[in-house]
């Protein structure tokens, strides 16, 4: 039971809440005071200066039509024989009347186009009332941006003249703060030391000048001059040898010899790598950070860490974690050689040259601890950190060996799947850690080096078999940036055996020399990588990597001839 219903049509109240009329505003103030003589604002006058715009082009449309309409008028008034229908007595009498009747002829005109324009001209009014606001704000809008722009146009302009003109003043400038060959000399060899402020002022000054000679040089001086000055102060300001600082010099232009120096006086970033065997990267920087210690990541590489910041009271040498083998501090540029190596589980590997034992321990963690690894190093005291490291770091599947490098042909021939060079060198990419290099090395230095670099790459060739599909590479690596080192070393092993340069797979890095100083390498040159300290904040490093195509020893150029004959 419910109701009864009412059905009857129930008369309205009122007129509802949706029919009720919005109330007049009320406004604070009276304003009839606005009406008058107000000031116009600058979004007034573009409102106006845009409907005045369009007032102009009505008329002009008007014009149009009405010139239109003229001439068909004066059309129809010819027959279809191109003759006038009237006599020239009754067109006169036409003309007189229609001189005295000029309104009447207007407004039929009027009437005979006055309903398509009135619907346009309605039309248009109609849609500039509703766009107005809109286009109002959209063009107030633009002339903020067209003033904006417009002022950074001439902001530019006025930097790129007073750029200009400071270039012009240095340039005519220099050629006087550069003094002769013979005034320098004298300045080097004075009982008073030299003054690096104005020696450093001077290798700028002159750096300026090499890098457009043409333009830039005083007329009478050559460019020879020019770079022994340069020399000169290079050495003086930064303590280098003129042996070195002449390699130095051959390698770079003045410019990038300048970042590569600067780069040398100031020391890398600290970086640990993390041991797979007993962590990972995001649980290793997890605990680091909680001890206060600030790391990021190494965006080329999944197991490194970048130390940004330690806590006065946290030892990175000391801490649980690495004391547990979590981590190693190991340079980034270390890193480099065994991703190019790239080892795989199970395999037998040769790291000819390994102490401290960074890279060894890297391969192992990598191979999961599956396989052999064999770490050698001629330093019998050397050994000890390796040791260390792996007993630290829990490496299982390594025999540790204190023989020549050189003798491994004769002890395992072709006996490994891969191999690991990283040769010992004179340093020259890493003058941060050991400034010492700077005036140690001398031209019987680099010789000696080379020719044992040379003589271990061929025993690391003739250690491994040769290419299956899968295995029989040696990577070549130094610590080095000189030419004598790396390129020409391995230009020496691909004339001496039968390999080829393959390319290493790394992302970074700047390709090796192909041409350097009259002399011309393999063409395949250019798929080592050479990092340098001012281009990655790195330490100086060269990898190589050979892919070993035969046993056999390739014929000298010698016996080539003979067998042409």
């Amino acid at each position: 039971m419910g109701r009864k219903a009412n059905f009857e049509e129930k008369q309205k109240k009122g007129p509802g809440k949706k029919a009720k009329k919005q109330q007049a505003p009320v406004y604070s103030f009276d304003v009839r005071e606005f009406d008058g003589n107000r000031k116009l604002t600058s979004r007034d006058k573009a409102r106006a200066k845009k409907r005045a715009l369009k007032a102009a082009a009505q008329q002009e449309r008007k014009a149009k039509r009405q010139k239109t309409a003229q001439q068909k008028s004066n059309e129809d008034e010819l027959d279809s024989t191109g003759e006038e229908q009237f006599s020239p007595e009754e067109m006169a009498e036409l003309q007189e009347s229609a001189a005295a009747q000029g309104p009447p002829q207007e407004k039929t005109k009027k009437t005979l186009f006055g309903e398509e324009d009135s619907d346009e001209d309605k039309e248009e009014e109609e849609e500039d009332d509703d766009d107005s606001e809109g286009e109002d704000s959209a063009d107030d809008i633009e002339t903020d941006l067209e003033k904006m722009s417009k002022k950074l146009e001439k902001e530019n302009q006025r930097r790129l003249a007073e750029g200009e003109a400071y270039m012009e003043e240095a340039t005519s400038k220099v050629g006087v703060q550069i003094p002769s060959l013979e005034e320098v000399k004298k300045e080097m060899t004075g009982e008073t030391e030299p003054d690096l402020p104005t020696i450093n002022s001077r290798i700028k000054d002159t750096a300026f000048i090499l890098a457009d000679f043409k333009k830039r040089h005083e007329e009478g001086r050559n460019r020879a001059e020019y770079m022994e000055i340069f020399l000169m102060d290079l050495s003086t300001y930064y303590s280098y040898n003129t042996f070195l600082m002449e390699k130095l010099l051959h390698m770079f232009g003045p410019t990038e010899l300048i970042e590569f120096l600067e780069a040398n006086e100031l020391p890398r970033p600290v970086t640990i790598r993390t041991n797979t065997l007993r962590s990972r990267r995001k649980v290793l920087a997890t605990s680091l950070i909680d001890r206060g210690v600030d790391v990021d990541i190494i965006p080329w590489s999944r197991v490194g860490l970048v130390v940004m910041r330690t806590p006065g009271n946290v030892t990175l040498g000391a801490t649980p974690e690495y004391l547990a083998g979590h981590y190693i501090l190991q340079g980034a540029s270390s890193f480099l050689p065994v991703m190019a190596l790239s080892p795989k589980e199970g395999e037998k590997i040769l790291d000819m040259c390994a102490a401290p034992g960074g890279k060894a321990t890297h391969i192992a963690a990598i191979m999961r601890n599956t396989g052999m690894l064999v770490a050698n190093d001629v330093n019998k005291d050397r050994v000890k950190a390796v040791v260390g490291n792996f007993h630290r770091l829990g490496i299982t599947n390594s025999v540790i060996t204190t023989n020549d490098g050189r003798c491994f042909p004769k002890i395992m021939p072709r006996g490994f799947d891969r191999v690991l060079l990283d040769a010992p060198c004179s340093g020259t990419g890493v003058i941060s850690k050991d400034e010492r290099v700077k005036i140690s090395k001398d031209p019987k230095d680099i010789n000696r080096c080379s020719h044992l670099q040379r003589e271990l790459l061929l025993a690391a060739i003739d250690s491994v078999h040769k290419f299956d599909g899968i295995n029989g590479y040696v990577v070549y690596s130094t610590c080095s940036v000189l030419v004598e080192e790396n390129e020409e070393v391995v230009e020496y092993a691909l004339k001496k055996r039968n390999v080829q340069l393959v390319s290493t797979g790394l992302d970074i890095g700047k390709p090796g020399f192909v041409n350097y100083r009259g002399k011309r390498f393999n063409s395949t040159m250019n798929l080592c990588k050479r990092i340098y300290p001012h281009s990655y904040n790195m330490d100086g490093f060269f990898i190589a990597k050979l892919k070993k195509m035969d046993d056999i020893e390739a014929p000298s150029q010698t016996q080539a001839v003979v067998k042409g004959k």
